[in-house]
């Protein structure tokens, strides 16, 4: 089994916040949702949690228990920005990063770097001091598991290696609860029950779990208990995203050249919208004809996709600099761009799209349509009350077209897509969860894991129902949401999550 690095940044967002406020390090300190008094507290130093202050509490409550306590917000875009920024600062040391869910924490593979380090030791030492260089304070864990690397290292301090996998599941089982990413409400609510490690987490039954606590509770024991155990999904390590321009003679005129440097503009602009990225900053390096390279940087006042607006910045940059006169003297033969890119917003995007939506034109096609097909021939699903799923969903006609307003989502979800009528499967093994069950023959897979029952009962005020629902998930990887119904005696495919 190779080995495997949990690379922990303790309370991420606060050491953000401290970086921001130096003059708050040694005091009760806290992060934030918002600066107002019932804002829920997010993160905890040291010194605020020995006051009694956790995770989950209100300001003003938190302000009860540690009157000095100080406390502020980090922007999502801030968190964003230095996650990515450490991300990169890890594939120094080794080409396998995962950044995890939680701020601050990555996981990072070792396999194959015994000849470039003398240990493993060495390898964690010179991450931490790396990290440390950039304002950070980091511990490392070297271990065999995600999960068990990844709670040693919320207690540990510095660098810690298991060389035994019972060891390390030893370790990890004694970590308390209130040291892990665990919501709030459920840790409270476990507390009260007794459950403070993850020792006492992992004898609590799965399927009660998951009733009670939800899916994020049921992952956690599953991932404590081993029976979950995710490959390493390296990050892509992308490369700075370059425009050289290389001239076959001294060019000496700065509008010239501007010029030229707009047909390399063009298409980084496009490249960035292209990943869903936008243009933080500029790195131009210039070189002079027989001269050494000359390096200017410029920085727009937001992210932006505008070639307009960047290349007036140069313009002004270069007069500023004194390059008109140098170019005078000799001559510009090379130019690099180097971009620093963020996530570009959604009304960035749309300025750039070429073919913008013509909402009119789409208006007279389904016009054409009813004309020809009936009005109810173009429809829209609307969500409705209902007590079985396939009576949540209602088709209405559309009037008009309008434009999409999407809603920003911190991370994507599955879609669980359903049939308009449920479709019969075939008689179903004794043990459905064990018997290598063909759902839906060869082209599926047999069922590896069957999550549920999720019990759906009663309509007995039109015809009454009685359906056991369950997740399937395939051996090639599909996920099926299928329900056994109990009167009738039969299985059913009700629908695919992707």
């Amino acid at each position: 089994m190779d080995p495997l690095a949990c690379v922990s940044v303790p309370a991420f967002p606060l050491q953000l916040l401290l970086r921001s406020h130096p003059d708050w390090r040694g005091a009760p300190a806290a992060v934030v949702e918002e600066d107002r008094p019932q804002s829920p507290v997010l993160r905890v130093n040291e010194q605020a949690r020995r006051a009694g202050v956790r995770p989950g509490m209100r300001y003003a409550a938190a302000l009860a228990l540690a009157p000095g306590l100080r406390a502020g917000a980090v922007a999502p875009s801030e968190t964003r920005e230095a996650r990515e920024s450490l991300t990169v600062r890890l594939h120094r040391f080794t080409p396998d990063v995962e950044p995890g869910e939680e701020p601050g924490v990555f996981w990072a593979g070792l396999a194959g770097l015994g000849r470039l380090h003398p240990s493993l030791t060495r390898w964690a030492e010179a991450v931490l001091g790396d990290l440390r260089d950039a304002g950070f304070h980091a511990d490392a864990v070297i271990g065999f598991t995600r999960f068990g690397t990844y709670a040693v290292a919320q207690v540990s301090s510095g660098v810690r290696i298991f060389h035994d996998p019972r060891e390390e599941r030893a370790a990890a089982l004694d970590v308390p609860l209130v040291r892990l990413a665990i919501d709030p409400e459920v840790r409270d609510t476990l507390e009260k029950l007794g459950v403070t490690t993850v020792r006492g987490l992992v004898q609590l039954p799965e399927s009660g779990l998951l009733e009670r606590f939800g899916i994020e509770s049921y992952r956690l024991h599953r991932a404590a208990s081993g029976q979950e155990r995710a490959p390493l999904r390296p990050a892509a390590d992308l490369e700075p995203l370059r425009e050289q321009l290389v001239l076959d003679a001294p060019e000496s005129d700065l509008i010239r050249c501007l010029f030229l440097l707009k047909q390399r503009l063009d298409p980084m602009l496009a490249a960035l919208a292209a990943r869903g990225e936008a243009l933080a900053g500029l790195t131009m390096r210039i070189k002079l004809d027989r001269r050494e390279w000359h390096v200017e940087r410029i920085r727009p006042a937001a992210p932006t996709l505008d070639p307009v607006q960047v290349l007036d910045l140069i313009r002004l940059r270069l007069e500023a600099s004194g390059a008109r006169a140098r170019t005078a003297e000799g001559g510009i033969t090379d130019i690099v761009l180097t971009a620093e890119r963020v996530p570009a917003s959604h009304e960035q995007l749309r300025f750039l799209n070429v073919h913008p939506r013509d909402l009119a034109a789409g208006n007279r096609a389904l016009a054409r349509l009813r004309a020809e097909l009936g009005d109810h021939a173009v429809v829209r699903v609307r969500v409705r009350d209902g007590h079985l799923p396939e009576a949540r969903i209602a088709w209405e006609p559309i009037t008009a077209l309008a434009v999409p307003r999407p809603v920003s989502v911190p991370r994507r979800t599955l879609v669980r897509r359903l049939f308009q009528r449920p479709q019969p499967i075939g008689t179903a093994p004794t043990d459905p969860r064990h018997d290598g069950w063909l759902l839906l023959g060869t082209a599926y897979g047999s069922v590896d894991e069957l999550l549920g029952p999720y019990i759906v009962s009663g309509g007995w005020w039109v015809r009454e129902a009685d359906r056991a629902y369950h997740f399937a998930r395939t051996r090639r990887g599909h996920v099926l949401w299928i329900y056994h119904d109990r009167r009738r005696r039969r299985w059913f495919l009700h629908g695919q999550v992707e």
